[in-house]
């Protein structure tokens, strides 16, 4: 398997695993005569099998993957990168401020304005595109 499918199969695996533990929580206390269309303890041992199934996937993808760490974790944080980015504040001119009865007005300068946060969200947003592209292309060819 690749590490495409494998990181396919771990996203299926959590989903069965927060599935597992939803039986066990809502079937493991039922008021007496009600029917409990699961077995707790079941629940529980499924649970803990794909916890573990999920521990072996998630160390060999995290093995395979050693030598493209450097461009996951730039990819991680050039994400953040652009996401802080586009909240930044580039507000510039006049602006009124109410204070109690009186009003104020002040002039705001913005060091960057939004074309240039623009523009540096953009330039951030290609090599984010490169950089996946990468790692998918990495997915795709290497076989754990």
């Amino acid at each position: 398997m690749n590490i495409k499918q494998a990181l396919k199969k771990k996203n299926k695996l959590t989903a069965k695993i927060n599935q597992e533990f939803n039986k066990l929580n809502t079937y493991n206390s039922v008021e007496i005569g009600n029917d409990r269309p699961y077995s707790a303890q079941e629940s529980l041992d499924n649970y803990i099998a794909l916890i573990e199934e999920l521990i072996v996937l998630k160390t060999a993808i995290h093995k395979a993957n050693q030598p493209v760490y450097d461009k996951i974790f730039r990819l991680s944080e050039l994400k953040s990168v652009v996401k802080n980015l586009k909240t930044l504040n580039c507000t510039e001119g006049k602006k009124a401020r109410m204070r109690f009865v009186e009003s104020e007005s002040r002039v705001l300068e913005a060091e960057i304005n939004t074309v240039k946060r623009d523009l540096l969200v953009e330039k951030y947003e290609e090599e984010i595109e490169q950089i996946q592209d990468e790692l998918d292309n990495f997915n795709q060819f290497t076989i754990i």
